[in-house]
């Protein structure tokens, strides 16, 4: 008997619903597979302007025209109104300080604003992922793609054709389904997933990066930036302070705040083990009013808010396996490895790696060479985002050595999102496959010594100490 699909995808997330509707676009045989069911909350909810070129260079290449419009602002406005979502013009940061309010410094050395988009109709975007997550599994399932939810993986079988899944309904007297098979399995359920937990793999994370922590939440009714004095400048930012991914840096960790347009706002914190084990993290709410209480300008951004969910505590942020590919598997990037959300990089990440796994579904399984490519590439940009962000957590306390060395992500970002627009050849997550500059954000060096080995890839006016850490998108347009 042949098997009964030709892919199964576990997880429902954003990720492995693309990956299914481009499967089905190919022609394959599709089941996705989904522990819990929609809605529902998940994290991981900002763009940046190299998610939205992927997003619409996928859409285009295997006519998904639906999805299309979540690349920008102002087309998923005028197409999906009803899909919630938040404006992202660019990152803000602002340096916060124990004890102590908040002063923008004259020269702006205690914040940095870095533009991500001209206006906002071609801005990015804040995902709320109970919207979009929903939206995505019923645009799969009319895309013919099978679906099953509240349903656990609990066996897996490698068999010469395929892959022998046992599958039990959760909380149901109907129990078990019958045994599914699959050619390939591909794991989109994020980390310590199932897969993860049934070959088993091994997780060992990443060596030399700091251990942290976060705790999460939504909340409304949480203050703007823009409208509490002590963030006044008397000019005019380059774009609307909150209307961002606005993340508030302090010693040991950081904290975000992503605003919809709905007026919920997510926001939470990633701190270094030591720090979370001084607040008492895992106490949850608790813990996060005992973090504001040091900060008191986000202590009053947060004076009238309110928690509209439990929290979330996180006692490992990062994570890695050792592998992200078998002979009939591969985990997403999302179930191979985490990091941090600090520069918004798990959803080009993600995308990356359905655009590789989608060539690999193109040659009908076959073209072993894309599996091994996939694997390594995923696992390389892994290790190389984890250096990036373990030297960022090193310089949290020294603010200009952090905005001076953030220019390495800017800049590989932003000549990323060229080179992809203008069909020129990729150099990898962050260039990670350019050496010189690879090598160069291996080290925290000098603002000026950053400069330098930026120069080549910086199309975008950055490091510039003229522009006194505010950038607007002009040399980007």
């Amino acid at each position: 008997m042949p098997p009964d699909f030709d892919l199964a995808v576990v997880g429902s997330g954003f990720g492995g619903s693309i990956l299914a509707m481009i499967a089905a676009r190919l022609g394959c045989r599709v089941i996705l597979l989904e522990r819990s069911g929609h809605p529902r909350f998940a994290i991981g909810e900002s763009a940046s302007p190299l998610a939205g070129v992927i997003l619409e260079q996928l859409a285009d290449r295997y006519d998904l025209p639906s999805i299309r419009p979540l690349a920008t602002y102002g087309e998923w406005m005028r197409r999906y109104p009803s899909i919630m979502r938040g404006l992202k013009r660019g990152f803000t940061y602002f340096k916060q300080e124990c004890g102590h309010s908040y002063r923008a410094a004259a020269d702006r050395a205690n914040q940095l604003l870095v533009a991500a988009s001209p206006s906002d109709d071609v801005a990015d975007t804040h995902w709320l992922r109970a919207d979009v997550d929903h939206f995505l599994v019923r645009e799969a399932i009319a895309l013919g793609v099978a679906y099953e939810d509240r349903v656990s993986v609990d066996a897996v079988e490698w068999r010469d054709d395929a892959a022998a899944l046992t599958v039990s309904r959760r909380g149901r007297r109907d129990g078990a389904l019958p045994k599914l098979t699959a050619r390939f399995v591909v794991d989109a359920s994020g980390p310590h997933g199932a897969l993860s937990r049934l070959l088993p793999l091994d997780a060992p994370g990443f060596a030399e990066y700091p251990a942290t922590q976060a705790l999460y939440c939504h909340f409304v009714d949480v203050a703007r930036c823009a409208d509490m004095p002590e963030y006044q400048h008397g000019e005019q930012p380059p774009y609307p302070i909150d209307s961002a991914a606005l993340h508030h840096v302090f010693d040991e960790g950081w904290m975000w705040v992503l605003r919809f347009d709905n007026g919920v706002t997510s926001a939470g914190v990633a701190v270094t083990d030591r720090l979370a084990a001084e607040l008492r993290l895992a106490d949850g709410e608790a813990a996060w009013y005992r973090l504001l209480a040091r900060y008191p300008s986000v202590a009053a951004q947060f004076a009238g808010a309110r928690p509209i969910r439990e929290f979330t505590w996180m006692p490992r942020l990062a994570w890695r396996t050792t592998v992200a590919a078998g002979e009939k598997w591969a985990l997403l990037p999302s179930a191979t490895a985490f990091v941090d959300p600090l520069f918004s990089t798990g959803m080009p990440l993600t995308l990356l790696g359905i655009e590789r796994l989608a060539a690999f579904v193109t040659s009908g399984f076959s073209r072993t060479s894309d599996l091994r490519s996939y694997a390594d590439a995923t696992l390389r940009e892994a290790d190389h985002t984890a250096r990036f962000i373990a030297n960022c957590y090193a310089t949290l306390s020294r603010f200009e050595q952090f905005a001076a060395y953030s220019m390495f992500y800017f800049v590989a970002a932003s000549w990323s999102e060229m080179t992809r627009r203008q069909g020129l050849p990729a150099r990898g997550f962050l260039c990670e496959q350019d050496d010189a500059f690879a090598s160069a954000m291996r080290t925290v060096s000098r603002p000026e010594s950053i400069a330098r080995a930026c120069d080549r890839l910086n199309i975008a006016g950055l490091c510039d100490p003229a522009k006194r850490n505010w950038y607007g998108a002009e040399a980007m347009v």
